[in-house]
């Protein structure tokens, strides 16, 4: 659960492709599946508020496997000092980058002062960073939109992300849409606001020093190897949750690797004795097996996948042969 990361996570270009930090979603089990899938894709985690690391159950919140470098804390909050201490725990347990929430436009996390809100604040995230920048030798970066309501001019953005990057601050990803605080669903904001690549595109031009990683409504990797000509790196949230088999090509496409992916009845494989020991820990199965269900997507038998695991995880008696009665129902490629 602690460790160091490996040598993919200290070198350039590391953010060349990530995958979002998604609530509810990109969980300790989710990571380590995808990281059977992609060595070099950069892991995000869910939000982890800064409440529930300093008041919460700080073990169950932040422990992950090894295997899942690089990877970063997302953190929500808006208070210097909490942030400060919570970056400070999140780095003795290893994590690679601590990331703070600048993007998401939910009501509850306005209520709690963070999130999309914050981009009215300024100053305020660069006390933050600051704060967090004192706290830990890790990487701060930031995860915003372009601009919030009527606040979506590029002077707007721009004043914020130098503001921001004056306390320390050189890794920015941005949601290519701007968010509506008021009167639209979190759902909605990732849909309705329309997508403006170029303002990030300028972006990157206006501030080369900077690394800008785009994000938003990015679905595969040919349309990921457009962007990163224009940008530091891309990051993918929905599509590569609900097909995650499209990383078995970001290692070879997006970072030059010469090794072969595992195909999907290897990563079946592969997941097997993980998803063992955390049975033996006290988890229940379909706590894995719901972010695998995507798995075979695009391949006969990929319906029936789906609905053995759905149909079979739940019980509290399921052990890993669902999974292994679920994959046999899927022919392996010629």
């Amino acid at each position: 659960m602690h460790g160091k990361s490996t040598d993919t996570a200290e070198t350039t270009g590391l953010r060349r492709f990530c995958v979002a930090p998604m609530m509810d979603w990109t969980d300790r089990h989710c990571r380590y599946f995808l990281r059977l899938i992609s060595k070099h894709a950069y892991l995000y985690t869910e939000m982890v508020t800064t409440g529930a690391i300093l008041h919460g159950d700080t073990e169950r919140l932040l422990q992950f496997h090894p295997a899942e470098h690089p990877l970063a804390l997302q953190l929500g909050g808006s208070d210097p000092r909490e942030l400060a201490a919570g970056a400070r725990i999140a780095a003795g347990y290893g994590y690679d980058e601590i990331n703070l929430n600048v993007g998401c436009p939910s009501d509850r996390v306005q209520t709690g002062r963070f999130g999309a809100c914050l981009m009215a604040e300024p100053a305020l995230v660069a006390a933050c960073v600051a704060a967090m920048g004192e706290a830990t030798p890790l990487p701060v970066t930031i995860k915003n939109r372009i601009g919030i309501d009527d606040h979506d001019s590029y002077e707007f953005l721009l004043q914020f992300i130098d503001t921001v990057a004056a306390a320390g601050c050189r890794t920015f990803i941005i949601h290519a849409r701007k968010a509506w605080l008021h009167g639209l669903s979190p759902k909605e904001n990732r849909a309705i606001p329309p997508l403006h690549y170029d303002v990030v595109y300028r972006l990157k031009q206006d501030l080369p020093h900077l690394e800008i990683i785009l994000n938003g409504g990015i679905t595969d990797l040919n349309a990921a190897l457009q962007h990163v000509q224009k940008v530091d790196g891309v990051m993918l949230g929905r599509a590569a949750y609900h097909n995650p088999y499209l990383l078995a090509e970001v290692d070879s496409r997006m970072f030059g690797s010469h090794q072969p992916p595992s195909d999907r009845h290897q990563v079946v494989e592969r997941l097997l004795p993980y998803a063992a020991q955390e049975l033996a820990k006290g988890a229940r199965l379909h706590h894995i097996t719901r972010h695998i269900l995507g798995l075979f997507q695009g391949v006969p038998g990929a319906r029936a996948w789906r609905r053995y695991l759905s149909e079979h995880s739940h019980d509290e008696t399921a052990g890993i042969e669902v999974i292994q009665l679920a994959a046999a129902l899927v022919r392996p490629m010629p």
